[in-house]
């Protein structure tokens, strides 16, 4: 079937519905799905070719799928960058990052406040294979230019971090990045590309947890990594061909379907965030309220310039706050009392989804770093997280009022 050439220039809400449709064979107007392990080839001498590279075609699907090609084409157009990769989960986009820039003798800076899991599988499972790794502060500029050696290859960050929502100086990273012939990666998880493009401050990869903002609905595992097609095609598809940490077919057609409303869902769930946060800093039981969007946090107005959405800062749909308490363990206690209140937000660690979630990070996403790594970062007893959903704020109101007015 003969396919319309889109336009170029297109606004990233229309890539989002539009982009890497042009592999109909039907005219079907939703993209289809290949659920196939390998593909046939026309004759053996088409088969030598592809597996040699010399020329394009799918050959197996733990490398190659016309179904998760679109997801990367169409996650690429979004970000801005000329490729992607997808992978199974947004830590297996993280091994596939480290196992291609990486070696041993190489050193990484990297935020303090990343996921937990980040920490561990960069701090200790690389440093099993000679990889050094120093942790800085995510909002001191300062710290991470101190931190460069002759051999430093890589810097890491999440902006916003999770759970207390820092935002890092993306232009200023990639600087000190590319003074020191070393390469920025940022994880985009929590504004997704509707909210910010790191790679047009500078950033030379985006990561991706496909399960959060981009599937939207908490139904699928999937990870992607955003970059040049020289870095991507020399430094990770390698890596892909052989060790298997792909993104399934099905998955990445998930995926495909959730960005789609993309940017209508962030949209709300972002103004449903600000509404709450507003709300919780006016709560006597509260001590603090971690969100870019308000004006009391930190780099309010570095997020308003680096988070827009519709040509204005948007603070995203995650926040933060800590409870009042005497001593950790009455913290800790009303913490799980408000959590343990709740009837309509889902008790869970996930994030992204159009249910609203609450959890404690202290004992659950970061529940396996160290007490004192927990005190580095913030991460108190009395802290609770909000990836905020699309129910009625109103309502969201009502079910954490249920536990704050009994600590009042």
């Amino acid at each position: 079937m003969t396919q319309r050439k889109l336009p170029d220039n297109l606004r990233r809400e229309t890539l989002a519905v539009r982009a890497a449709t042009d592999k109909s064979q039907y005219g079907e107007n939703s993209e289809a799905l290949f659920l196939t392990s390998s593909f046939v080839q026309s004759d053996a001498g088409s088969a030598v070719r592809r597996f040699a590279n010399e020329e394009e075609g799918f050959i197996y699907s733990r490398f190659s799928n016309p179904t998760v090609a679109s997801m990367e084409q169409r996650l690429a157009a979004m970000e801005g960058t000329e490729a992607c990769i997808g992978t199974a989960s947004g830590m297996a986009a993280i091994l596939l990052m480290c196992m291609g820039l990486l070696k041993g003798g190489d050193h990484v800076i990297c935020s303090q406040s990343v996921f937990g899991s980040t920490i561990r599988l960069i701090g200790s499972e690389f440093g099993k294979f000679g990889v050094e790794t120093t942790f800085v502060s995510q909002t001191d500029v300062a710290q991470w230019q101190a931190a460069v050696k002759p051999n430093t290859r890589l810097l890491f960050a999440e902006t916003p971090t999770n759970p207390l929502t820092e935002i890092c100086d993306i232009r200023a990273l990639a600087d000190i990045a590319h003074a020191a012939g070393a390469l920025l990666a940022v994880d985009n998880c929590f504004c997704s590309p509707a909210l910010s493009q790191p790679v047009k401050l500078g950033a030379d990869l985006v990561i991706h947890s496909g399960t959060k903002y981009l599937d939207g609905q908490g139904r699928v595992i999937a990870g992607a990594i955003c970059a040049t097609k020289k870095l991507i095609d020399e430094k990770l598809t390698p890596i892909m061909r052989c060790a298997g940490m792909s993104l399934s077919p099905f998955n990445a057609w998930v995926v495909l379907k959730g960005l789609e409303t993309l940017f209508i869902r962030m949209q709300a769930q972002s103004a449903n965030a600000l509404a709450l946060a507003t709300w919780l800093e006016a709560q006597p039981s509260v001590a603090r309220v971690y969100y870019p969007g308000l004006k009391s946090h930190p780099q309010h107005a570095l997020a308003m310039r680096q988070q827009t959405l519709n040509g204005q800062g948007c603070g995203g749909a995650v926040l933060s706050f800590v409870l009042k308490g005497a001593d950790a363990d009455s913290a800790r206690k009303n913490a799980f009392h408000v959590i343990d209140s709740t009837l309509v937000c889902s008790i869970t660690s996930n994030l992204g989804d159009t249910k609203t979630t609450v959890t404690h990070p202290a004992t659950t996403s970061h529940g396996r770093l160290s007490e004192a790594q927990r005190q580095a970062t913030g991460i108190v007893p009395g802290l609770i997280r909000l990836a905020v959903g699309l129910e009625h704020i109103d309502d969201l109101k009502a079910d954490l009022a249920r536990g704050l007015d009994s600590l009042a």
